[in-house]
Order: C-alpha cells, then structure tokens, then sequence
C-alpha cells in the first residue's frame, strides 16, 4: 500500500500519527516547508534534511509554467529533480485560482491563466490538475478546487463549493497514478452550514485524506480559530485532516488543537527573507536598530544552524546591505523553529500534557522581546 495513516494517540482533540508513503514515514502533526518551485528559498535539500523535515510541498501551477511537468517527468520526477527522497505533497493551484484571480477566467469546466511570466494561456482543469502532478510524481496530491474569499457572499460561496465537489469527483475518475494518494479539499468560506455540506459530500467519496481550504484568506485569526473545531471534527477521525497555508505558530497551535495533523506557510521563509525571525520569546525583527551591536544569537537555546554559528548584529548588517545570506539565514533558523514546534507538539500528545504545552507556549511568545 503506497499511503497509510495510523492514528497512535489522542490528547483532548490532539492527536498523534504516522503516515507511511511510496518515499517513506512521517509523524503528525507536521510542518511541511513550502518549496512552490522545486525549491524551498534560499534553502538546500541538505539544510531541510540537517533540520530532520519529512515531507515538504510544491506546487502545481508553477512548476507546469516553469519549468514544465512533463520536463520533470523526463528527469526522474520531482524527488529526482530537486534531490529529495523524502515525501512530497503537491498543490493544484486551487490556491492561484484565488490569488491569481486578475489573470484567470473560471467556469465549471476549469480555470483558463493568462500565465504572469509571458502571458501565454493555460488551462488548468481537474483532469490536468490530476495529470500534472502524477507526472510530478509527488506522494500526495491535491484535488483542483475553488477557494472563496472571506467576504463572499452566501451565493458565491454555494457556486465555489458545488464546483469544488464536482471537481473532486472529476479528479477521482481521472487519476491513474497506484502510487499517489490524492486528498479532497473542503470549502465553505467562514458558512459552517456550506462547510458541512462541502465535507458530507467529499467523505462519501472516500478520499485517503482531507483538507480545510479557504482558511487565512482575509478572515480574522480570531474567526479562524473559532471555526476549527468543528470543520476539523467533520472530517473522519482515521484519515489525516490537512489545514492549507496556514500560518503563524499559534495559529498551528490552535489548529492542533483543535484536530488538524497537517500543515503548510511560506511565512517562515517570507518572513525570514525579511528580518522577521519567530523565537520562543515571540517575534525578533532583525532590521531594527537594537540589534546592531547585540552578539547575542537570536534565540539562545536554538540548536539551528543560525543560532549556533551567527550573531544578531552580523544578520542585522546582512539585512541592511542587501545580503542574500541574511534572508538565507533567517530562514533556516525558521523552518528549525517551526519544525521543532510540532515535534514538541507530538511529545506532548503522546505524554498527554498538550494543554500545559499549549499555554506554555502562549504565555511564553506573549513576552515583549
């Protein structure tokens, strides 16, 4: 069997897992870094495998633009393509069809792109969404879906959810791959009606996972995590539940604890690339003068790369200067920080003491730093 999950251990509404996949194991709840184009940025493969990630994300609408599914098929696929044997999970570009609206047009049939490199079309369909990525050869892939905003009226909302489990379907009946595991993706916006409907739908087809959709897409963080709990519990208990592009490490907090096993954010690289760096003492923005002078590393008790190796004033002139490696660096220390928050996570639900985790970690980043 290419795709397993194994729910070990439960915590409240936290829980602890393993997936198994054609390109190995990894725990949950887990943190995957974003690499959109075959690359997380600024970041080797070697890096993320030094940090111990497990599994990390690309993206469909990219790489068929640049440099072209079929390409990577022709090479060995994507694990080949960018030297790692580890698991992938790959979008559809139903996220482009959001974020990308200026440059689209969307009927029932699919999303034609005017592509924002050179402007050419592509038709982005449920069947290609589905082609694309088995010829990526990611271990799971996402079905094509439409993502509402957050201020969608109830009339767009029931147009993108319909669509979204019509599109499941189609991407069922279209895949071939015996290797990839395709998972569905429920829409509904902040409606809980629409998003119950969306998941009763999609459960029936049997899908080996589900994700939520449609999450920090303009609603409040408060909103957010007010709404967790029930989407996640609409969701079967023994499949892996995924919470899509979200975010800040108490917005992964939350969601743990509210049922979700699986995640996914640019911010920790976007945010790094920008002097924004996360600590267990809460945010340090590296840019800011205070930090000219301080030999310090920016989390004293990190074990990454950054930490053990670089102070905040050498980061602080990187930044200043335009350096690469101070965005470079940020990052890594980044992706460390996340990654080792979920390991923290799954020791605690396996110790059954999230909850003192949760609100250690809650008093702890509401400190000034």
């Amino acid at each position: 069997m290419a795709f397993r999950f194994d729910l070990q251990a439960v915590d409240g509404r936290a829980r602890y897992g393993k997936i198994s996949t054609l390109h190995g194991e990894f725990e949950t709840p887990i943190f995957m870094p974003v690499g959109t184009r075959a690359t997380i940025k600024g970041v080797t493969s070697q890096h993320l495998r030094d940090m111990k990630a497990k599994i990390i994300l690309g993206n469909t609408y990219h790489l068929t633009l640049r440099p072209g599914d079929e390409l990577i098929r022709d090479v060995g696929g994507l694990h080949r393509f960018m030297d790692w044997q580890q698991p992938i999970l790959t979008d559809s570009g139903g996220f482009q069809i959001f974020s990308l609206g200026h440059l689209r047009r969307l009927t029932d049939e699919g999303a034609v792109f005017k592509s924002h490199l050179d402007g050419t079309l592509l038709e982005l369909t449920p069947e290609k969404a589905v082609k694309i990525q088995e010829n990526l050869g990611s271990d799971i892939a996402m079905v094509l879906d439409e993502c509402p905003s957050a201020n969608s009226t109830d009339e767009e909302i029931q147009i993108a959810v319909n669509r979204t489990i019509l599109w499941a379907k189609r991407s069922l009946q279209s895949q071939r791959s015996g290797t990839q595991s395709l998972f569905a993706i429920v829409q509904g916006g902040m409606n809980l009606k629409y998003r119950q409907f969306c998941a009763e739908e999609l459960v029936k087809l049997d899908f080996p996972g589900y994700a939520l959709g449609g999450f920090s897409v303009g609603e409040s963080p408060e909103q957010m995590h007010a709404l967790l709990p029930e989407c996640a519990s609409m969701l079967p208990e023994l499949k892996p539940r995924y919470l899509m592009g979200v975010g800040r490490p108490i917005d992964l907090l939350e969601a743990v604890d509210a049922g979700i096993d699986m995640f996914d954010c640019v911010m920790p690289t976007r945010n790094g690339r920008n002097g924004m760096a996360f600590t267990n003492r809460g945010i340090v923005r590296l840019r800011n003068s205070m930090h000219q002078r301080e030999m310090l590393a920016i989390q004293s008790d990190c074990s990454c790369y950054c930490c053990q190796t670089t102070s905040r004033a050498y980061i602080h002139h990187l930044l200043h200067c335009d350096e690469m490696l101070g965005g470079i660096l940020v990052s890594l220390h980044n992706l460390h920080f996340y990654l080792e928050l979920m390991q923290e996570c799954r020791e605690a639900i396996r110790e059954q003491r999230f909850q003192q985790f949760r609100q250690q970690c809650l008093a702890q980043w509401a400190l000034a730093v």
